[in-house]
């Protein structure tokens, strides 16, 4: 292990909340420019210890160090400058309204992404006006910890953003209590389900609590045969294994045109084995460690599954795995059927399962076939058929020969 961190009870909670409670009428009265001021020094000082920031995020998830040194601690700062500039433009957003902030906003976040989806929940809370009760995933809380810190550094007013440590106890202390204005939780369907349930019970006082939830998907990559296949196999080697398949909108369904599927399994099959697994902390790591010994057995759960019942396991090379850690070897799997478990359920882990289809109809029909819903890809060189299959597809974001694009 790599330290022991703190399990908040709901005394703990209780203070939490009640220190929110207790600096949002000041942080909510502040001036719109103000507080962009802080929100904008958040970031420059995520910026000026990025590299510090980067090797805990490694040492914490699991993730290679150049996804966290490029994409997570880059991302995370362009966050905060982005929510820094709306802070003072709220009403002209809203014309003939006038935006107040919600209160005190409970977040909750997972493991996968955990100083990203820190800046996704805290810094469009800040710019609004409103405080926070933070519980990062209890895998993964040291860069939300370290955050802390620099709020700390950069003078933020006490009480403004308080972080709570502590595994799904915490987090229900978190969603039951009646000082929590909002709740806001990314993670599995099951406990957002279980979230969802508790928040529809209204306060004490009568009201009910405002509530945004993510939780999960199955995404689909659909390969036409007048693709670019190579930048294709690229896109889906980034969507689905460069983050060892830990990321919600991981394009996990490939659906491939039948004339080309021999094709796009040769090209998939090479590239996987050229694809680096170890040491998350070497910079020439494609694929890094599993999160935890949990994540691990679920995987492992799934891709024995997969093979028993009756798809084909391809995998990346046959060189040994380190021996300290929880590391999975990349695979694909072959002859899916859309009724086999490892098609319907999210995995999370470099897992990818490839069907064909013969029209655009047929790929329209399978792909939307799931009950999620967050993202699909479309790999074609025909303007027109993007146009027309990206409308029909039933995905919040539709990415057009590339994947995992993400803009503030």
């Amino acid at each position: 292990s790599i330290c022991e961190v703190a399990q908040a009870s709901s005394r703990d909670v209780d203070a939490a909340v009640a220190a929110a409670r207790g600096a949002l009428r000041g942080w909510s009265a502040l001036a719109p420019t103000e507080r962009a001021k802080y929100i904008f020094r958040i970031a420059r000082r995520l910026q000026e210890r990025a590299r510090e920031f980067a090797v805990l995020e490694t040492l914490d998830s699991g993730k290679p160090i150049k996804e966290s040194r490029d994409v997570d601690i880059p991302l995370a700062a362009a966050h905060f400058f982005y929510y820094a500039g709306w802070a003072d433009k709220l009403e002209y957003a809203f014309p003939g309204r006038t935006p107040r902030p919600v209160g005190v906003c409970g977040q909750i976040i997972p493991w996968n992404f955990p100083l990203l989806m820190a800046a996704w929940k805290i810094a469009p809370a800040l710019a609004c006006g409103n405080t926070v009760v933070l519980k990062p995933a209890e895998t993964t809380p040291l860069t939300a910890l370290r955050l802390g810190e620099i709020f700390e550094e950069i003078g933020l007013p006490p009480g403004v953003v308080n972080i709570v440590t502590g595994d799904g106890r915490t987090g229900a202390a978190l969603v039951a209590h009646d000082g929590v204005d909002k709740i806001a939780f990314t993670g599995s369907t099951e406990v957002g389900k279980r979230i969802a349930s508790a928040v529809a019970a209204p306060r004490s006082d009568g009201s009910l609590k405002s509530l945004t939830l993510e939780l999960g998907g199955k995404s689909a990559n659909i390969i036409f045969e007048d693709a670019s296949l190579d930048q294709a196999i690229e896109g889906i080697i980034s969507s689905i294994y460069f983050n060892q398949g830990e990321v919600c909108c991981a394009g996990s369904r490939l659906f491939v045109q039948e004339s080309i599927l021999p094709t796009v399994i040769t090209k998939l099959r090479h590239r996987l084995a050229s694809l680096r697994v170890g040491d998350p902390m070497d910079k020439n790591t494609d694929v890094g460690a599993i999160n935890s010994r949990a994540q691990m057995e679920k995987v492992n759960h799934y891709i024995n599954l997969g093979t028993h019942e009756g798809a084909i396991r391809h995998d990346a090379g046959t060189g040994d795995l380190p021996s300290r850690g929880f590391y999975c070897r990349p695979c694909f799997f072959t002859d899916v059927q859309p009724s086999h478990t490892i098609a319907r359920e999210e995995i999370f882990g470099p897992v990818l399962s490839v069907m064909s289809f013969r029209t655009p109809e047929e790929a329209l029909l399978r792909a939307n076939n799931t009950p999620y819903g967050l993202a699909a890809g479309i790999w074609t060189d025909k303007g027109s058929k993007i146009f027309e299959v990206a409308r029909k597809l039933k995905a919040g974001v539709v990415w057009i020969n590339g994947t995992n694009q993400f803009d503030a």
